[in-house]
């Protein structure tokens, strides 16, 4: 594979970057008495739910309104709030540990609070309850994908129909723990994820398992309707053992290494009722099969399992079904469906337990989760796990454990040090990921899912990529940090996207100190690309998309990096007719960091239309002092060249991201559009022979106004295949109310018809030039060819 990165584009000084990163470190050390973590109480590892319920016992005892004696304590109040809106918030989060309090400059978030009954009433309702998991949009698309039923529970803090329904909604999730995943998101804190899933009341319910769609409850809201409907998508099936069909099934089942749970109802004792057997094949579905078995009309059959009395039992795969395999038979006496589940779940047998001698060759044949323990197996203890067997079949992941006591030599050579958890893609030993997550089974399920899969392998100094022909994406990380975790599923999809293109691979810190050492890592994550002897680091947001979209400018810059000679080449003696904008930054600058992704993203936007660079000042010092630039980022368009002396436009605008920026950039470029009169509408438009777009708008107009740039660049998308004409509805009202214009901006295509023409046009709904482009494409294609069936059939 050839090298396809440009080795002066936004290659890492590491004695720069550690030099800087001892600058800001020194700063906030100075700059700051108490850092976030230790005013919430909670350490750098603390979880979004932990650091919720820290920030809410703080604020319950510190709030103003239970303090109205202090005079500090409004200014008390806010350092803790302030530390809450950071860690609270993924990216933000990663932005204080990496630079701390200075790498936040441009969000001051946390001035405004809540009174102190939204805290004790309304602020994370359901972060005290167990059974209940509050999803954020990080986890949430993983874990009700994860093959596992959930019913979630959409609400916001304010709704005060979503506090009457907390207490029953706590009800519930007791009811039926064990047979469905319960689940809250706060729509207040995610309200993307909640437009996402198209939630416009609160609360909203819904039942969702991974390939099906969701499915919203619209009962009322008592225990016992909500436990209904759950029920309605819980997988049970209670089969009624009789003479006719109790052999088969049960021979069918053991073949299959699956038991089964048999009550049997005589007139002495009880039995299971109906609702307990249903909820237990539910809890069980596809680890063991339930039935029922009814003595008094299977009396012989009852006698001949010496069943004198109602009793249940579980019978594992391979018992004799006489009075001689009693011992294996597990007899139950509880009536309750959780102890019986329980206490079934701890008699299934572990994992298998794979040896160092077959290790290898085990591996190589199949895909495999296996867990890694110490002497004693720890995750036996929660008998959840063993569910995974079941909900990974369709996967055809095989589901082991191995025991590095045994073999201290094998784990150390995977760097694997502490019980952990890992699959293995089929490869051996060579392919393989380490779990970094919750040790709770909806993240296992997750994580197993993606990583056979995807192509990201845990690294160590053996297979590091140091001086790899091939470019790599390496992702140095600690597992206790929770940005890093957040990342990990997001390269998973990335790295599926470039297959062949890019190889991915993370590196524990915490294992290889040095490794990290040497490439002067100081904050987690960090992103790397390695392609020989060039790297860049990635700035971005922790999502596959904005990754995706960094490689992507890696392989095909969309931005030019200048130097001082370049910059007169290219800039300065452009010709006539080249227009350039320029982003003059520094390394060190946090709003250039923050603008560099958008910058790229404009960048793609605009090709062949604006020519986009940047220039390194803090490499380029002196140049861009002779610049007269005395800020960063500072951005400058210079337009088509005139007889004027040097010019240039600088940007003043408040928002700095690639749609504002384009839009700027756009509005200095010459009109391709045509004003059209009414006279010239109707001549060249109503009775000529071409197809034509029109942006109806009004001067007044503000989206007009935002519109009319991406119009100029529609009209040169266009060129030479449809004409793009303006007409001013403020000036030639009476055009416009021929045409049906009601709103603006209105854009209309009015394609040439040979046999007629359309005097009303095709309203276009879209403001995008390029979807715009394509919907005219299309109609004109589907023009050409009912004009060409037309005249076949003539």
């Amino acid at each position: 594979m050839g090298v396809w990165f440009n080795k002066d584009d936004y290659v890492i000084d590491l004695k720069r970057v550690t030099v800087c990163f001892l600058i800001v470190y020194m700063a906030v050390l100075v700059g700051t008495d108490q850092d976030f973590y230790s005013l919430l109480g909670v350490s750098k590892t603390s979880s979004s739910r932990e650091i919720r319920q820290a920030f809410k016992k703080l604020a319950l005892k510190l709030h103003p309104d239970k303090n109205p004696n202090n005079a500090n304590a409004h200014s008390d109040f806010l350092k803790i709030n302030r530390a809450y809106e950071v860690l609270k918030d993924e990216d933000l989060r990663k932005k204080y540990d990496k630079y701390g309090e200075k790498g936040l400059s441009d969000n001051q978030g946390g001035g405004q609070y809540e009174s102190w009954n939204y805290y004790r009433y309304d602020f994370g309702i359901y972060d005290d309850d167990p059974e209940i998991i509050t999803l954020d949009r990080r986890e949430f698309d993983a874990a009700v994908n994860s093959g596992e039923l959930w019913f979630v529970n959409f609400y916001s803090p304010g709704c005060s129909h979503c506090h009457d329904l907390a207490p029953t909604w706590r009800e519930f999730a007791k009811e039926v723990d064990g047979l469905l995943r319960i689940g809250a998101v706060n729509c207040g804190d995610d309200r993307m994820l909640c437009r996402m899933k198209g939630v416009n009341s609160y609360p909203s319910l819904f039942i969702f398992r991974s390939g099906m769609a969701a499915v919203k409850y619209h009962g009322d809201r008592s225990k016992e309707s909500l436990v209904s409907f759950a029920m309605q998508h819980v997988r049970s099936t209670v089969t009624e053992l009789w003479t006719g069909n109790f052999v088969n099934s049960i021979q069918t089942a053991f073949a299959a290494g699956i038991g089964w749970l048999i009550t049997f109802c005589s007139k002495g004792g009880d039995c299971l009722t109906s609702q307990t057997r249903l909820r237990l094949s539910g809890m069980l579905d596809g680890l063991v099969n339930v039935g029922w078995m009814d003595c008094a009309t299977q009396d012989n059959l009852c006698k001949s399992l010496d069943i004198t009395t109602s009793t249940t039992a579980y019978f594992p795969p391979g018992a004799t079904l006489n009075n001689k395999g009693k011992s294996s038979i597990l007899f139950l006496n509880s009536l309750d469906a959780k102890e019986i589940y329980l206490e079934i779940m701890h008699n299934l047998p572990d994992f298998e337990l794979l040896s160092a001698n077959t290790l290898e060759d085990r591996l190589a044949h199949h895909r495999w989760l296996l867990f890694f323990h110490f002497g004693k197996n720890e995750d036996s203890n929660d008998p959840e796990l063993k569910k995974l067997k079941t909900l990974l079949k369709n996967e055809h992941i095989q589901i082991g454990r191995f025991d590095c006591s045994s073999a201290p030599d094998v784990c150390s050579t995977l760097y694997i040090f502490q019980p952990c958890l890992a699959v293995f893609k089929g490869q051996g030993t060579k392919e393989y990921e380490i779990h970094h997550g919750k040790k709770i089974l909806y993240d296992i399920l997750a994580f197993a899912k993606e990583s056979v899969n995807s192509h990201v392998t845990t690294l160590g100094p053996q297979n590091f990529p140091a001086n790899d022909k091939e470019p790599w994406l390496v992702d140095f990380f600690a597992p206790w940090c929770p940005p890093c975790r957040a990342l990990l599923p997001e390269l998973r999809k990335a790295s599926k996207h470039l297959y062949g293109q890019l190889k991915f691979g993370t590196l524990d810190c915490t294992v290889h100190e040095g490794l990290c050492n040497m490439y002067n890592i100081q904050a987690y994550p960090t992103t790397v690309v390695f392609n020989q002897s060039n790297i860049h680091e990635y700035e971005g947001h922790h999502s596959a998309e904005q990754i995706l979209e960094f490689i992507e400018d890696l392989m095909n810059p969309s931005v030019i990096s200048l130097t001082p000679t370049t910059f007169n080449e290219l800039v300065t003696q452009r010709k006539h007719d080249e227009v350039w904008m320029v982003d003059f930054y520094s390394p060190w600058c946090h709003p250039c960091q923050v603008l560099m992704p958008e910058w790229k993203r404009m960048a793609r936007t605009l090709t062949g239309l604006i020519n986009v660079g940047s220039i390194d000042c803090q490499q380029y010092h002196s140049f861009c002092a002779q610049e007269n630039v005395r800020r960063y980022p500072e951005i400058r368009f210079f337009p088509q060249k005139s007889d004027k002396a040097y010019q240039y436009h600088s940007y003043n605008g408040w928002n700095r991201d690639a749609y504002s920026l384009r839009i700027w950039g756009l509005g200095f470029l010459p009109q391709a559009s045509i004003d059209l009169t009414p006279q010239t509408f109707n001549e060249k438009v109503l009775q000529g022979k071409s197809h034509w777009v029109i942006d109806f708008y009004a001067p007044w107009c503000g989206p007009c106004q935002n519109f009319a740039p991406e119009f100029e660049l529609l009209a040169r998308m266009i060129k030479g295949k449809v004409k793009a004409g303006k007409v001013d509805c403020q000036a030639y009202a009476q055009i416009c109310q021929k045409a049906g214009i009601r709103a603006y901006p209105t854009v209309k295509f009015y394609p040439y018809e040979r046999a007629q023409r359309n005097t009303w046009g095709e309203q276009i709904d879209t403001r995008d030039a390029k979807e715009i482009a394509t919907l005219i494409y299309e109609k004109l294609k589907n023009l050409q060819n009912h004009e060409k069936r037309n005249k076949d059939e003539l």
